[in-house]
């Protein structure tokens, strides 16, 4: 049975759950209009995932997500630190910085005994990772709760691995998805393919439900996918827009300006590759920087910049995930959105 016969969904539709975006209004939208509403996890604590697991179930008695990250910390490194300030310095010069130590930004939190306990108690309908699966006995203690797992493949051997160690069902993230890429087994791009070609391979690959994710945002693209054999299409870019969206001014204005200015995928962020919107940060330092330092300390050098240009109503350095397709995003009431894809 698939995915959404299994959770009594009206449409074969999951909201991504865009961390930093999206939160307990866009998923109560989604649930309250039938398909599968996300809460995005690795930025928040246990107090605040409970908090909005509360608020959601408010407003809605429908199943929803919670999603993971599963990265691996990074060891301090205190050199690539003092080299990636270096590369910065003509920027902090230009913004009138001065090139201290800066506070690290918002935590991102990887998948651990914490969060399973949380997830035993809160008990989700499903329960979906980024990078990968946490550990086999981390993921058992998900899977005893009876939550459905899911988690992204940007590649088939990808997506072989998570059907080998427990996932029950892939999420084929196509390279024109916008944010963090998923990819857990090798860090090149070079093997990363479009959505449709990545949903085919995947399908032949495995013998899981495979939802489509990347570049869908309109009633084509959604038919395409599932006529294709996708059991339900991922939408993230495409909702930006909506006012039932947490996002901010300045990012609706960089997804507005998009479409003059084209996507990269990048690792300067954060220090693993995303899909955003062309600024002036990867012009000057290009999308893919060795200097970069490793996912998630990226961010501490670039948030005074990130602080001056935002004050200025400027984007320049400000992480604004889009998908290739930002032109598929509309301001209309996520209702209507869904209704034209599905309706």
């Amino acid at each position: 049975m698939s995915i959404a016969g299994r959770l009594g969904l009206r449409y074969p539709l999951i909201q991504a759950p865009m961390a930093g975006v999206s939160d307990v209004r866009l998923a109560a939208a989604i649930c309250q209009l039938g398909g599968l509403g996300s809460l995005p996890c690795a930025l928040l604590n246990s107090e605040q995932i409970t908090t909005q697991v509360r608020d959601l179930r408010a407003a809605s008695d429908a199943p929803f997500n919670l999603n993971f990250f599963c990265h691996s910390a990074p060891a301090s490194d205190d050199t690539a630190q003092q080299r990636w300030r270096e590369a910065l310095a003509p920027l902090y010069e230009q913004w009138g910085i001065e090139d201290t130590d800066t506070p690290a930004g918002p935590a991102r939190r990887s998948f651990g005994a914490e969060q399973a306990e949380l997830v035993a108690h809160l008990k989700p309908a499903v329960v979906s990772f980024h990078f990968g699966l946490p550990a086999s006995e981390l993921l058992e203690a998900v899977k005893a709760t009876g939550a459905l797992v899911l988690s992204s493949a940007n590649t088939v051997d990808e997506a072989r691995w998570l059907e080998a160690h427990g996932a029950d069902g892939i999420i084929a993230q196509g390279i024109e998805a916008g944010g963090h890429r998923a990819m857990f087994l090798r860090d090149t791009l070079n093997d990363q393919p479009p959505t449709m070609e990545l949903l085919a391979g995947i399908l032949d690959a495995v013998n899981l439900p495979v939802i489509a994710a990347g570049g869908i945002g309109d009633r084509e693209s959604v038919s395409a996918a599932l006529d294709a054999g996708a059991d339900a299409v991922q939408l993230g870019t495409a909702l930006m827009l909506c006012p039932e969206c947490n996002t901010s001014e300045l990012h609706r204005q960089a997804l507005r300006e998009a479409p003059g200015r084209g996507t990269v995928v990048t690792n300067l962020y954060s220090g693993r590759p995303a899909r955003s919107i062309n600024t002036a940060l990867t012009d000057h330092l290009g999308p893919m920087n060795a200097l970069a330092p490793p996912f998630p300390t990226a961010a501490q050098a670039l948030a005074p910049l990130r602080a001056a240009a935002e004050a200025a109503g400027q984007f320049d350095f400000t992480p604004v995930w889009s998908g290739t397709r930002p032109e598929t995003c509309r301001a209309v009431p996520v209702a209507e959105l869904v209704d034209d894809l599905f309706g």
